[in-house]
C-alpha cells in the first residue's frame, strides 16, 4: 500500500475523520420505546411545506425509530420560542426538544437567549462540536454558529442552526448516535 492510500494509524486525527465514531454506547443500548422527539421550526417565514429542516429533523427522527409527538413553528421571538419550548417539556410523551432556526448572528436570531434560559444544565460539549464538524462542510463560518444543547425539566434540548444541511449533520453525527443513551442518563427509561 503506498503512502497516499494507507489507512490512518489509529488513533489520529485523521483517523477519527475517516472513521466516525457512532455512538461508543449504541452496542446493547436498545431502548425499551421509542424516544419522543418534539421538533420545534423557528423562524419568521418557514411554516409546513417551506419548513424543509424541520421536515429533515423529523425524517431522520423517525428513520431512527423515534416518535414525533410534536411539531411546531414559532417566529424568531424569545417569548414565542420559550413558550413553544415548554410546552414541548410539558409533554409527557417528549423525552428530547430539537429546534431548527435561530442560531445566527443576525439581530432576529435568538433563539440560544430564548433556550439558555431554560436549560438546568448546558451541555457545551454539544456546540463545540458540531462547529469543529461543521468546519469542514462551511470553512471559517463554523463559528458564527450559536449551536447547542442543555437539560430542561429533565429533557434534552437542541437548538440548530436552519439549514438542511447542519440539521442533517448534527442530527446523524451528533445527536441521534448518542439519543438512547442521553435519554436513559437523564432517566426517562
Amino acid at each position: 500500500m503506498t503512502a497516499s492510500r494507507r489507512a490512518p494509524r489509529r488513533g489520529t486525527t485523521a483517523a477519527r475523520r475517516a472513521s466516525p465514531r457512532v455512538g461508543v454506547h449504541a452496542p446493547g443500548q436498545a431502548a425499551p420505546r421509542p424516544v419522543g422527539v418534539a421538533i420545534i421550526t423557528v423562524s419568521d417565514t418557514r411554516r409546513g411545506a417551506d419548513d424543509t429542516s424541520g421536515a429533515t429533523a423529523e425524517r431522520l427522527c423517525l428513520h431512527a425509530g423515534c416518535v414525533v409527538p410534536r411539531r411546531a413553528w414559532v417566529r424568531d421571538d424569545v417569548a414565542a420560542i420559550r413558550r413553544a419550548v415548554r410546552a414541548a417539556l410539558a409533554r409527557a410523551d417528549v423525552d428530547a426538544v430539537v429546534l431548527t432556526g435561530g442560531t445566527g448572528v443576525a439581530p432576529r436570531d435568538v433563539t440560544p437567549e430564548a433556550v439558555e434560559g431554560l436549560l438546568e444544565r448546558p451541555l457545551p460539549g454539544f456546540g463545540e462540536r458540531f462547529r469543529a464538524l461543521s468546519w469542514d462542510t462551511v470553512g471559517t463560518a463554523a463559528w458564527l454558529s450559536r449551536a447547542g444543547a442543555g437539560v430542561a425539566r429533565g429533557r434534552l434540548v437542541v437548538y440548530l442552526p436552519g439549514s438542511v444541511g447542519a440539521v442533517k449533520q448534527a442530527l446523524e453525527q451528533l445527536l441521534i448516535p448518542e439519543l438512547v443513551h442521553v435519554v436513559r442518563l437523564l432517566g426517562r427509561f
